[in-house]
This record gives structure tokens, C-alpha cells and sequence, in this order.
């Protein structure tokens, strides 16, 4: 394995740890009060002053990581892409500039929550971001064209249509910030994109997660080590449809977690669906509440009659 993996590693650690507190928060913030719910951008991690804005720190320095290696990667030259090495040093810088955009959107919500100095409101700040997004899911998309790796394009154009899914749920959240299920959604895509980049690492890098028919080249000039290339049509549809069918699995596996972590939420809150809606589960306080009540009432139905 080589620096490359661990990069792939990294972003898909930073991406599903952003998604499961979102998802988390956004549960646990529309089961609290499903009438007044309202889709946030952000969610402080704690009622401290001191970890208040640790999630933003964290996603900012991540975005920071991420923009550097980009920027340095762009200086080397890459020998499969088609045309020459100029070309691989303007998608890196593409994909670099997409990336500052997110470091400048997270830096304006931090400046926005903590300070009076640009009030961002949120439907402003989800129509940015689904810009954003589709600029990404462009970048992937222009990148993935000038492949000559099957599997890396392959990777790319798939992670061009999740971002552009992204794009499409922080459009619905800035129109219609009421909608609970486009938030939960946009919190699947940012998980799936996670695991698609895990996956990407994985399929590129390490021998034993290539398909079959396909091998690393490392012996091309300036060596780009995890590149990879299917020799033979078979092999190439092979690993295309095994890709596919890994996609799918992933895609399973973030409906799964959203299910489970929707249920856990549920189940503490004391929450069950009624005709459609959603109502606490009465208490034991209530309960006697109630059967008190009732007694009183047939005491007094009783003296009626009699």
C-alpha cells in the first residue's frame, strides 16, 4: 500500500464521522419537536462553550488536509490520463479549487454561528452548498472522462453521481427546510460518498480488493503506485459490473444505518407512529394520571345514577 491509500482512508473516515453526527443530530432534533423541525447546517456538539464548535474545527482542518494534498498531487505528472501532464495538473487543481470552496462554506458557518459579523442564514447556506456540490460532482465527473485507469473512472464517475444526489438534497433543503427526509437523505450521502471513498482506496491500492484481470502499474513514468489497468475487454466489464455490484452493497449498508440510528433515537425519546404521526409514549406519571382521572369519572358517572 501506498501514501494513496491512506489519504482514500482518511476522507472516508472524515466524510462518515460528519455523517453520522448529522444524522444523528437531525433525528434527534425532528423527535424532540417533529411540528417546529427545521434542517440546520450545523449542529453544536456541545452546550460548552470550549466544544461548542469542535465539529466545525474538525471539519475544517480536515478540509485543509485534503486541499493540500490536492494542490500537491497536481504537480506531479500522471502518465494515464489521456493527453499529457498538463491535463492531470488541471483536474487536480479543479478538484483543489472545489475543496477551497468547501473550506470557505465551513469557515463562513463558523464565522456566521459564532459572531455577528455575517449572518448566514440556513436556506442561503444549503442553496451555496448544492453549488458546491454540483461543482464536485463536475470535477468527478470531467475527471473520470480522461481516464485511461477502467476502475478509476469507473470510481469517479460514481462518485460524480453521489455528489451530484448531494447537489440535489441541499437545493430541496434551501426551497423546503421542513423536509425531514431530505436532510436524513442528504446525511445518507454524504455516508455513502464516505464509504465509496474507502472503497475507491480499497480497489485501487490494495492487491487484494483489484479484480481479477486487472493489476496495479508501477512501473510507468514517475511511477503513480495504486494505478490500475484491465488489459483485456472481459476483464474491464468484469470489473465494472463487480464495482456496480459493491455499490449496491454500500448503498444497503447506509440505508441500514439509517434505519438503525433512526430507531435507537426513536426508542430513547419513547417515541411510536400513530395514524402517521408520531406521539410520545405515555410515562408512568401519566399513566397514573390518567387511571386516576378515569376512576374519579366512574365514581362520579356512578352517583349519577344511582
Amino acid at each position: 500500500m501506498g501514501g494513496g491509500v491512506f489519504y482514500y482512508i482518511f476522507s472516508s473516515a472524515a466524510l462518515i464521522a460528519l455523517a453520522l453526527y448529522h444524522l444523528i443530530s437531525t433525528t434527534t432534533a425532528y423527535l424532540k419537536s417533529p411540528h417546529a423541525y427545521i434542517a440546520k447546517p450545523y449542529y453544536p456538539f456541545s452546550s460548552s462553550h470550549r466544544f461548542k464548535y469542535l465539529q466545525l474545527y474538525l471539519l475544517i482542518l480536515c478540509l485543509l488536509v485534503a486541499f493540500a494534498h490536492q494542490t500537491l498531487v497536481s504537480s506531479d505528472s500522471d502518465p494515464l490520463l489521456k493527453g499529457s501532464t498538463p491535463v492531470h495538473r488541471f483536474t487536480s487543481l479543479q478538484s483543489a479549487a472545489v475543496l477551497f470552496l468547501f473550506l470557505i462554506l465551513s469557515l463562513s458557518l463558523l464565522i456566521s454561528d459564532s459572531t455577528s459579523l455575517l449572518p448566514l442564514p440556513s436556506d442561503l447556506f444549503f442553496a451555496l452548498a448544492s453549488a458546491v456540490f454540483f461543482l464536485q460532482s463536475s470535477s468527478s465527473a470531467s475527471s473520470a472522462s480522461v481516464q485511461t485507469s477502467d476502475l478509476q473512472a469507473k470510481c469517479d464517475s460514481v462518485s460524480a453521481q453521489i455528489s451530484a444526489l448531494a447537489a440535489l438534497l441541499c437545493l430541496i433543503l434551501a426551497c423546503q427546510p421542513r423536509m425531514f427526509v431530505a436532510d436524513v437523505g442528504l446525511g445518507g450521502a454524504v455516508c455513502l460518498q464516505g464509504l465509496w471513498m474507502l472503497q475507491t482506496g480499497l480497489s485501487l491500492y490494495v492487491d487484494a480488493f483489484i479484480p481479477d484481470g486487472c493489476h496495479k502499474l508501477l512501473d510507468v513514468v514517475s511511477g503513480v503506485e495504486g494505478s490500475t489497468k484491465c488489459e483485456l475487454e472481459d476483464s474491464r466489464l468484469r470489473a465494472v459490473a463487480i464495482l456496480d455490484l459493491v455499490f449496491v452493497v454500500h448503498v444497503m449498508f447506509v440505508v441500514l444505518i439509517v434505519m438503525v440510528t433512526y430507531g435507537v433515537i426513536a426508542k430513547s425519546y419513547g417515541v411510536r407512529r400513530l395514524g402517521g404521526s408520531y406521539e410520545a409514549l405515555p410515562t408512568a406519571a401519566s399513566s397514573v394520571a390518567d387511571s386516576s382521572s378515569n376512576h374519579i369519572q366512574m365514581k362520579a358517572l356512578t352517583g349519577t345514577q344511582a
